[in-house]
């Protein structure tokens, strides 16, 4: 049995909604958000939107959480649009992953709202020290680790009236983030680049990053990313049966 903090996390759900991607490409080969009539470039920026609300009643139902009527593809900022627009008092929980320098607080920082609670531990570190993003020193780790498992645990708990929340870090490892994001009732969100990206992009960065350190952060990260187990490709994906 499904509940509204697992199903996000659900082989069917995504499954699902890579078909209804597939099958809703246009004559360009591209996705259009359902709500705004623009393209949606990116993978990770495509979410699946219930017209009808799911509820712990009829998360079960088929017809309705898995219903390709019932599923609208949006951008992750209409998607919040949407749900402000409804006055929906719904909270939402990212959990936001990719490798160093893939640009995931950039998607963030684009999806977010006001009254979001962001958890970016970079941006812990940054307001501890007093100085700069990336200038870490080693005397506050324990206490930057403390806060942001303080800050996890917030999310976990549903404490305070943030309206929806973003878990921003690397996260290789298919069973840490199946681990949080069934903890955290969370939608997991890939933010996709190669390693040369990631490394083109760190060798012009002008900011305060130890290249050399960052450099084996992103091999590392790619030697040690485990893809998700149902991470195939569309044309062996079927719609669930009802």
């Amino acid at each position: 049995m499904r509940t509204l903090s697992n199903f996000y996390q659900s082989r069917e759900w995504r499954k699902t909604v890579r078909l209804i991607r597939l099958q809703r490409l246009n004559e360009n080969g591209q996705t259009i958000c359902e709500y705004c009539g623009k393209p949606i470039v990116k993978d990770y920026d495509c979410i699946g939107h219930h017209m009808e609300h799911l509820t712990e009643e009829n998360v079960n139902d088929v017809m309705v959480s898995l219903n390709p009527d019932n599923i609208q593809l949006v951008h992750h900022v209409c998607h919040n649009r949407i749900h402000e627009k409804l006055g929906s008092k719904e909270r939402q929980v990212y959990l936001v992953y990719g490798p160093p320098l893939a640009g995931k607080r950039t998607y963030v920082d684009k999806a977010m709202n006001k009254g979001d609670l962001i958890v970016d531990i970079d941006s812990i570190w940054e307001c501890v020290s007093g100085l700069s993003r990336y200038e870490k020193p080693p005397r506050l780790k324990a206490v930057v680790f403390a806060m942001h498992k303080a800050l996890v645990e917030s999310v976990r708990y549903r404490q305070g009236k943030w309206s929806n929340a973003y878990i921003i870090g690397g996260y290789p490892l298919q069973g840490e983030r199946e681990r949080l994001a069934k903890e955290l009732g969370a939608r997991e969100i890939l933010v996709r680049a190669t390693k040369e990206e990631c490394l083109n992009r760190l060798e012009v960065s002008e900011d305060a990053r130890n290249k050399t350190d960052w450099t084996r952060f992103i091999e590392e990260w790619f030697e040690r990313y485990a893809p998700p187990l149902d991470a195939v490709s569309y044309t062996h994906l079927t719609l669930p049966t009802t």
